[in-house]
């Protein structure tokens, strides 16, 4: 039986992601898992329109969705969970305008770094990005429109403080867009290694324990629709661990 103690597992989520920061390449460089090599962010439901209106350097191919493609306005403010290097940011930055503002969260000092010399250098005033873990959000109550997550709800430890945290600043109305990792049967124990919590795969959850947890959070209109097609992606990820995963989309309500 694996044992990993959670400061183990926390520790190859920071590790992994340190090292995707700081690699010049698409992917990171980084051990399988969360990425599909260069072709990735097109096979995830981007279009070459959208990576090609941001700088290439905010793409590191660290998804499984497009969660962008949630209708945005001008004006809103948009909150991303586990922002990176800031890809689904300037995406968003596009679409709410100057009178809008996108929040970036990362916990990885040099994801944050990443993400604000991208922001710095191709002068995107409407973005901020913030250090901080998602299950402790540095942002106000009911003070977010939208919320994005690429990938990433999946690594925490916590997932019912992180949604706890959402439909904490989200304000009424407000809207929860996630692309995630979900799973479609227990992965057998052989096939969790410490690294894979890194890689979006030993983490994730069963499609009716995250309906609960985000009933538990208060959130209502929830709908999680898993993405057969993903799993032409998933296969770069880990041997044969497309048979126990899936990528979804997951949409939810705040109403006070």
């Amino acid at each position: 039986m694996n044992n990993f103690t959670d400061e183990e597992k926390k520790d190859a989520i920071e590790k992994s992601y340190a090292k995707a920061a700081l690699s010049s390449s698409n992917c990171g460089g980084s051990v399988d898992g969360c990425c599909s090599g260069d072709s990735s962010s097109l096979e995830f439901g981007y279009t070459k329109e959208q990576l090609n209106s941001i700088p290439s350097e905010a793409d590191k191919g660290l998804g499984c969705g497009n969660p962008t493609v949630v209708a945005l306005k001008q004006g809103e403010t948009v909150l991303d969970l586990g922002s990176g290097a800031g890809l689904d940011c300037f995406l968003a930055s596009n679409e709410v305008g100057e009178t809008g503002k996108v929040i970036g969260v990362d916990m990885t000092r040099e994801m944050i770094a990443k993400a604000r010399e991208n922001k710095k250098k191709h002068d995107y005033d409407n973005v901020d990005f913030r250090l901080g873990e998602i299950e402790n959000l540095p942002v106000g109550n009911d003070s977010v429109d939208v919320i994005i997550s690429n990938c990433v709800i999946n690594l925490s430890l916590n997932k019912q403080r992180v949604f706890d945290e959402a439909y904490r600043v989200l304000k009424d109305g407000g809207i929860l867009a996630v692309s995630d990792i979900v799973l479609t049967k227990q992965i057998p124990k052989e096939k969790i290694t410490l690294d894979s919590f890194g890689i979006c795969i030993a983490g994730a959850s069963f499609i009716d324990d995250l309906e609960r947890i985000l009933e538990n959070s208060g959130f209502e209109e929830i709908c999680i629709t898993p993405k057969g097609e993903s799993k032409k992606f998933l296969k770069d990820w880990s041997q044969d661990i497309e048979d126990f995963i899936v990528s979804a989309d997951i949409k939810a309500v705040k109403r006070d």
